[in-house]
């Protein structure tokens, strides 16, 4: 592969690296614990935490390298956030070599599990013995 083959190839993951520690950069300087952004809508409505809540207090932590207050945080973005890195350096590598990134098909027992935990997680969130996975 040429190298402006290569360059043109790699500008999507490039790209979107770029997005994503503008991203980081934002939560590091104005922090999600004492900065004012957007509330959660089901949260303000409800009082409920979802699934996302505390999602941008832990990548905020995981700019600071704090791993057990962004795990506290949001447990579920963690796992989401170390997923989605490993994806874009597959993506990245094959972009590199002029190959097609080639993702597993996730199956329906696979897409019910994944549901069905995300429902337990919510759950077991908003109640009193779940307080250990609820934002702080």
């Amino acid at each position: 592969m040429t190298a402006p083959t290569r360059r043109r190839s790699i500008a999507a993951p490039v790209g979107i690296a770029a997005a994503a520690i503008g991203g980081a950069v934002l939560l590091r300087v104005r922090d999600p614990r004492t900065s004012t952004y957007l509330p959660c809508p089901f949260h303000a409505l409800t009082g409920l935490w979802c699934p996302g809540c505390g999602a941008t207090r832990a990548i905020g932590d995981l700019t600071r390298g704090d791993l057990a207050a962004a795990a506290s945080s949001n447990v579920v973005a963690v796992v989401l956030a170390v997923g989605a890195v490993m994806v874009w350096t597959l993506w990245l590598r094959a972009r590199w070599t002029g190959r097609t990134l080639a993702l597993p098909r996730i199956d329906r027992p696979a897409r019910i599990a994944l549901i069905a935990t995300l429902i337990v997680f919510t759950v077991v969130r908003n109640t009193p013995w779940g307080t250990a996975i609820a934002p702080t």
